[in-house]
């Protein structure tokens, strides 16, 4: 189980309000680096989405201890890195933000199920999933043998 995930943006303050309208929760500074933020959807699970300036990097330490946080000399604003969402509002409301935002949101086909591409400042994505998408995508997936 993910209980959190984190994602670059430029302007992190905003992209953390944009997020907790789409997820609902709370958001609270992260303290370890710089203008850094975490929202919490207040699910039971702890899940949580942290969003770190442009070109934050985590690093290994040298000895013991826990990673270390690091700015890039020459960081893209795109990744890789994305992740599956669930949402409780429709379509039309994700665009709706979307749309306000200046950002790209698209409802695509993943096979069996669909998502909306939400593209944070036009450089991250997540796939967010209404409840009839995540209930498609939950039929989709491969299930653990019961017991085991």
């Amino acid at each position: 189980m993910i209980h959190h995930l984190s994602i670059p943006a430029a302007d992190t303050a905003h992209v953390a309000d944009v997020l907790q309208r789409l997820l609902g929760g709370t958001i609270t500074p992260f303290g370890p680096y710089r203008d850094s933020w975490i929202v919490w959807t207040g699910d039971p699970y702890g899940t949580a989405i942290e969003i770190y300036p442009v070109g934050t990097e985590m690093v290994p330490p040298d000895g013991p201890g826990q990673a270390e946080f690091r700015a890039a000399a020459h960081p893209s604003p795109y990744v890789a890195t994305h992740a599956a969402v669930s949402v409780e509002c429709e379509v039309a409301e994700i665009q709706q933000v979307a749309r306000a935002e200046g950002w790209r949101a698209a409802q695509l086909s993943r096979g069996p199920f669909d998502v909306v591409e939400l593209w944070i400042e036009n450089h991250v994505m997540l796939e967010l999933l209404t409840p009839r998408m995540a209930a498609d995508y939950l039929a989709s997936v491969p299930r653990r043998p019961a017991g085991a």
